[in-house]
């Protein structure tokens, strides 16, 4: 049986969401219900982030993805889309890579990816938080991960949810240290990604991840490529409205 912290909802075809790296499972809580009236919705809290407790150093090790695999397996799901979004996508595209069989759609939000160098502005922001949190000005560096990841669209409320997330994920993670037995999980080879794929990013987000966008929609064999000109990092807590109908849309 799973530790991972979940929650399911409505019937119909499975919907697995992924949350990024900033985040929680309350990254979804805009689309959470409405995509719940044609879907059967599942979202979970990675091992880390919220109330998915990090394993101890005498635990066997764990990878994301095989986090996600054992969900589906516990919940009965032969198969789900996956939507995942930053970090989220990159557990996405494990799952898609080692196990395409279980994965009907694939729908990527602003991913990282594999083989894509960092560009400046990525190198300067992990440099910036680095020192923050290694000075220990946890307040600092989750203002920097709320300035940096959401753009001008998203509203006071949402800003403070970043807020609350970000800086649950780093007293947790830090408190861990550096002990915790996690593994990289299974190599991404979006060759083997054969289902419908969209693949969107948002123009006012780093540049590095429009870069990684192309790059992945170049590399699955049936992908469609959206762009937000008004998104940053976090579209879904930008303009929820506007991203319920585009995903809406794509799992139709």
């Amino acid at each position: 049986m799973t530790d991972l912290y979940y929650e399911t909802k409505g019937q119909g075809p499975t919907v697995v969401f992924l949350h990024s790296g900033v985040t929680d499972l309350r990254q979804w809580d805009p689309h959470w219900e409405a995509l719940a009236d044609s879907f059967h919705v599942v979202r979970y809290d990675r091992r880390g982030w919220g109330r998915s407790v990090l394993p101890t150093e005498q635990a066997p090790g764990y990878s994301d993805a095989e986090d996600a695999l054992d969900l589906l397996d516990e919940l009965g799901i032969e198969q789900a889309a996956l939507v995942g979004s930053s970090g989220g996508g990159v557990v996405a595209q494990q799952v898609a890579s080692a196990w395409p069989e279980r994965v009907s759609r694939l729908i990527l939000m602003c991913a990282d990816t594999d083989g894509v160098d960092p560009t400046p502005a990525v190198r300067s922001f992990a440099q910036h938080e680095e020192e923050l949190l290694r000075t220990g000005d946890i307040a600092g560096a989750v203002e920097l991960n709320v300035e940096t990841w959401l753009g001008p669209e998203a509203s006071e409320e949402s800003r403070a949810l970043v807020r609350e997330m970000q800086r649950n994920a780093f007293e947790v993670q830090l408190a861990a240290g550096d002990n915790v037995p996690r593994e990289a999980g299974p190599a991404i080879n979006l060759t083997r990604a054969t289902m419908p794929a969209y693949v969107i990013n948002g123009s006012r987000d780093l540049d590095y991840f429009g870069l990684t966008a192309d790059a992945i929609a170049d590399r699955l064999p049936r992908a469609r490529r959206v762009v937000l000109p008004w998104a940053g990092h976090l579209p879904s807590l930008e303009r929820p409205s506007e991203i319920t109908e585009l995903l809406a849309d794509a799992l139709a």
